[in-house]
């Protein structure tokens, strides 16, 4: 007979024996099943997955031990999973207790890591995926992945079949395979769910008791009442009420739509079918109403809600178009359009080129539109004390705004991934770091927009995204009328805007999105955007109290002091 496992609150929200409702059973049950070689799970957020993953591997530890493996992207996300979910429950279940070396509840006695430990029959070891490392001299019957669409291809190819080579002397192996998808062209989960069979899970309907999937498309709700929102049969048409939900869905069921598929089970759920107080169809309707008219906010909808992959409307962005839309503003002057009421902070991006320096000013509203003000291109070498002088006057401008105050410049990010440019670039920015003045290197792949380098104590280095702000503007460009553009812009800034495109090449036999350039055309313009995106997630700003200050005469900034009154020399370029 099976020990049962039990859960604490910290995991579940309910402590006690583990419950699931009835798509988590199907899963468990599959993942439990010896006639399933490998397990994927294309899902969203709210479901419960980790409760499912969590009891997977503690049902393996007591009543099918054997060699283990936890793949995760990264260290602190393997770290988590250990201390908030294992660890609480091998902690809070009797039956658990004390069963793994180093665990908590057996007194710390070996605990010589936190993420390998030690079984009767069997060991427990959760990795990061960020490495080839991780998948060398680890053999296992059991791999567990999780989130593998935040997995970054390493140098000798994708985690996942790098995970799998690890099963590859036993027989009887399991490979668990589950993420939220991201971009549909690269999502590895949604590949290895078309590999599947391919479960939908269907409710039954309390009206006409037949069965179909929830979908967003039958989610309806009153004008201006989304609290209401019901879902809509599609087979009867009837309406029904959010609180009939959980009654439906333990009536549900998985439906295999490829039975042909043998050996490989895949499941395909989404936020709607979970009973979770955070999955109400009222409270995601509220959400989507936020979402909708974002793409920043509508892509984690459709991913982490929906549990759908994310479709790219286009790779290339139309400078045409960009360049009919420009207004008439500018950064104010004699000869110049005035300076936006609504822009309440700026911020500059400044790409190094070995004779210049390339500079866009970049404004910020309330409403998180993007205006670009202006661009400038200061010559000289940057090995001069003359150069850094007109780097400097740059940076300490202010205008007058329409309010009434002057406003300055909140942050500045420097390219330095030039290994020459590097040290007078550090150089420039460490007495200057208060003011939100710093050096940046760009990196690709899923990173965050910006963050501290590893080697910050020695360097004043952060690390971009550039990827994942490409795409941003991108999707925002496509979807609204975020971005605003100055007519003071030249023609070539546009086509440098636009000069690079996305594209989907395989790397290691897999699909991966790339940024590339457009054949015949500079991005120093595309760059500068990029920078100056970057470093606002540096400025706290409080919009309100901000107004205020402009419109009482203050000067605001995070440089604002011995700034000079007039703009800096500015020479003119055969390529801006």
């Amino acid at each position: 007979m099976e020990k049962e496992i039990r859960l604490p609150s910290t995991v579940s929200g309910v402590p006690g024996k583990i419950k699931l409702y009835a798509p988590q059973k199907g899963i468990a049950d599959a993942i439990g099943d010896p006639a399933y070689r490998q397990v994927s799970v294309l899902k969203s957020a709210r479901i419960g997955y980790t409760t499912v993953l969590t009891g997977a591997v503690a049902n393996f530890v007591v009543n099918d031990p054997s060699l283990m493996l936890v793949y995760l992207p990264n260290d602190d996300m393997a770290k988590s999973f250990v201390t908030s979910d294992l660890e609480p429950t091998f902690a809070d279940s009797p039956i658990l207790q004390g069963v793994l070396s180093g665990d908590k509840s057996s007194g710390g006695k070996d605990r010589s890591t936190m993420l390998m430990r030690q079984f009767t029959g069997g060991t427990l070891k959760i990795l990061s995926a960020e490495t080839p490392r991780s998948f060398r001299a680890h053999n296992a019957r059991v791999v567990i992945m999780d989130e593998v669409d935040g997995m970054k291809p390493t140098t000798e190819g994708h985690p996942i079949p790098l995970a799998k080579r690890r099963t590859a002397q036993f027989a009887d192996y399991k490979l668990v395979v589950g993420s939220t998808p991201d971009e549909e062209e690269t999502s590895y989960v949604s590949g290895e769910y078309a590999k599947s069979d391919q479960r939908v899970f269907e409710v039954r309907c309390v009206e006409c008791d037949d069965y179909s999937e929830v979908l967003w498309a039958d989610i309806n709700w009153p004008e201006g009442q989304p609290e209401k929102a019901a879902w809509h049969c599609p087979k009867c048409g009837c309406e029904v009420e959010h609180k009939h939900k959980s009654t439906m869905v333990q009536r549900g069921r998985w439906r295999v739509t490829k039975p042909e598929v043998k050996g490989h089970a895949g499941f395909k759920i989404n936020s709607l079918t979970s009973p979770l107080p955070n999955a109400d169809w009222g409270l995601l309707a509220e959400e989507f109403l936020l979402a909708k008219n974002d793409p920043l906010l509508l892509k984690p909808f459709v991913n982490t809600i929906l549990g759908e992959a994310w479709r790219t409307g286009g790779d290339r962005i139309d400078e045409l178009a960009l360049m009919e839309s420009a207004e008439p503003f500018g950064l104010g002057g004699p000869e110049q359009q005035p300076f936006p009421e609504d822009v309440l902070a700026v911020t500059l991006g400044i790409d190094m080129q070995d004779d210049r320096a390339e500079v866009t000013y970049l404004g910020h509203t309330e409403a998180g539109e993007l205006v670009v003000l202006d661009h400038d291109i200061v010559h000289g070498s940057y090995e001069h004390d003359e150069f850094w002088t007109d780097i400097d006057a740059i940076v300490k401008q202010r205008w007058r705004h329409p309010l009434g105050g002057e406003i300055g410049i909140d942050a500045v990010a420097i390219d330095s991934s030039n290994g020459n440019h590097m040290p007078h670039v550090y150089a420039f920015v460490k007495p200057r770091l208060r003011r939100k003045i710093v050096a940046i290197k760009g990196d690709g792949g899923r990173r965050p927009f910006i963050l501290r380098s590893k080697t910050m104590k020695k360097d004043p280095l952060w690390i971009v995204g550039v990827d994942s702000i490409k795409d941003t503007i991108l999707n925002r460009i496509q979807h609204g009328k975020i971005f605003r553009f100055s007519k003071d812009l030249p023609e070539v800034w546009y086509e440098q805007f636009t000069g690079e495109q996305a594209v989907v090449k395989m790397d290691r036999g897999r699909p991966v999105r790339k940024w590339i350039p457009v054949p015949g055309r500079r991005n120093e313009a595309l760059d500068c955007v990029v920078y100056a995106i970057a470093v606002k997630e540096l400025v706290t700003i409080n919009w309100t109290q901000r107004r205020e200050q402009l419109s009482t005469g203050h000067t605001v900034s995070a440089a604002n002091d011995n700034i000079p009154q007039a703009r800096p020399r500015k020479a003119k370029s055969n390529w801006l």
